[in-house]
Formats: structure tokens, sequence, C-alpha cells
């Protein structure tokens, strides 16, 4: 069936649609090896050849949206030049070619989203969509209330002055404390660098919830596939009031492979549990 060549981009993953327009006009598209550079331009993504400077792109069947524990010393990228383990090299069992929905650093642990739908992670990535990212982090010491109403307000950072947050304390002992932020931005390292600002040494940092998603008893490595009614609602966040429909979800329903990580090879470094209430 022949659909729009930036939508069939968009769902390719290759750049979001507005994106997709451009590169289109640029005459960086070929349909069958000829230049198509006019927007409104169809191609059929099961029967021609599409590439985009040169490259294939290829458009997934069957959409999947895995939700991942990412353990600590795992890069969130396809391929690491320093040889570094990656987060796809987790996915036992899966068949299908996923990619992350944004990033966590290499010494992050938590929630990662991973998926073959090009269009819902552009969308997902879209800073106005502000799509809520919750997480635990462990600080050295104890934290004042000053230092949590300057992370709520928002702090300046180098890259300037960060969202308000939600901010609360969660546990505190001797030598360490837990508290909570809740951040809609997705500036490199923010969290870290939010907590630096305000004098706070990260020991620790886990993001635990993705909007309406949260890591519940994974353990580091394992993963699961999102369920349809999930994908919808993650869609129908992120479309609302946007004047667009959500596009039916493709997602298939999938059983989770049984040993889909190494075992306890996450390097998360103590101190809380995976899945409940940190210890301090």
């Amino acid at each position: 069936m022949q659909e729009r060549l930036q939508k069939i981009l968009s769902q390719a993953g290759v750049a979001s649609r507005r994106e997709a327009e451009k590169i289109i006009l640029d005459g960086r598209v070929k349909v069958n090896g000829e230049v198509v550079a006019e927007l409104g331009s169809k191609a059929d993504p099961d029967n021609d050849v599409i590439t985009v400077d040169g490259k294939a792109i290829v458009v997934a069947e069957n959409r999947v949206v895995i939700l991942l524990y990412k353990p600590v010393g795992y890069m969130t990228t396809m391929k690491d030049p320093e040889g570094r383990p990656i987060v796809t090299d987790l996915l036992k069992g899966v068949k299908e070619r996923v990619y992350p929905i944004g990033r966590l650093d290499y010494n992050t642990e938590g929630l990662l989203l991973l998926t073959n739908d090009g269009e819902l992670a552009n969308t997902l990535m879209h800073p106005s969509h502000e799509v809520d990212k919750g997480y635990l982090v462990r600080v050295s010491g104890k934290v004042s209330e000053e230092q949590i109403g300057k992370l709520t307000e928002g702090v300046e950072l180098e890259d300037g002055m960060t969202a308000p947050a939600k901010v609360a304390p969660v546990s505190e002992s001797e030598h360490n404390s837990w508290i909570s932020i809740t951040i809609h931005e997705g500036r490199y390292r923010q969290v870290r660098r939010m907590c630096e600002a305000v004098g706070l040494s990260v020991v620790r940092l886990k993001r635990s919830r993705y909007d309406f998603l949260e890591i519940g008893d994974l353990k580091p490595g394992n993963f699961r596939f999102l369920a349809p009614e999930e994908v919808t609602r993650l869609k129908r966040k992120v479309y609302a009031g946007s004047g667009r429909a959500p596009r039916k979800t493709g997602i298939v329903a999938r059983r989770q492979p049984s040993s889909p990580s190494p075992g306890g090879r996450g390097r998360g470094g103590g101190g809380g549990r995976p899945g409940g209430k940190p210890r301090g």
C-alpha cells in the first residue's frame, strides 16, 4: 500500500515527519533509484526500494516496544567504538532490531524504552510533549530544604535554566540520602548536573518511571514487552492537544523470553532494592 514518503521515513526511524520533509526537499531520498524531492510523493514500503543518502530503509512489519532495566555499565547506543557493552546485548531472544528511545548515560541505571517504531520514538523524544521521567537519586550526606527548594524551582546550568522539577525526600541514613526527582526535559546528564549545581554529590542514579510506566520488580538486565494498550496510552498522552489522532499501534503482543538477561549481571552498586523503596 502506498503511503506518503515523510510518513514512511518517520515510521522507519529516520527522522520526525517535519525533519523527513526537509530530507525529501533536499533531494536525499530515492525511490527505486530515482530522486524524489516533492512533498506529497508516495511509495509502497513493501515493494519499493527507498533509500536515504544511499542507504536503504526498512519499515518494521511487527512493531514492538520493550521496557528494559538498564544496568550500570552499558551504553545506550547501537554500537560503541570503545567496545563497551550496549543495551541491546541484553535483549536475548528479541528478533526485531530495536533502538533506544532517548538515552541513559553509562553510570545511570533504570527504565529504558526501546522500539522499532520510528514514529513513536520521534514523537516521545520531541521536547514539546514534556513526558515526565522520574528518578531515584542517592547522594552523599544529608539534603537540606534549601537544596530541595532550588531543585524544585529550577537551577542554572551551562546550557540554561532548567524547568521546575518535582523533588521530594525519600529516606535518610547516617552517610547517604535518597531523593526523588521528576523532570520532563531531556538534557545531557541533566539530573546529575542539577544535583551538582546545588552542592549534592550523586552516588547512584536510577530512572524509575517514564510517564505512567514504572520499573516495577524488574531486575537489572531484565526486560518486558509493552502490551498494545500501554502503547496506545503512551500515544494518547503525547498526541493530546496536538489535533492529531493516535495512529493504530501495530504493536504485537509478545511473550518475554524465559532467560532475557545474564542474571544478576547488573552493576548498580547496592543501597537499594531494584523494584522497591531505596535503602539509605
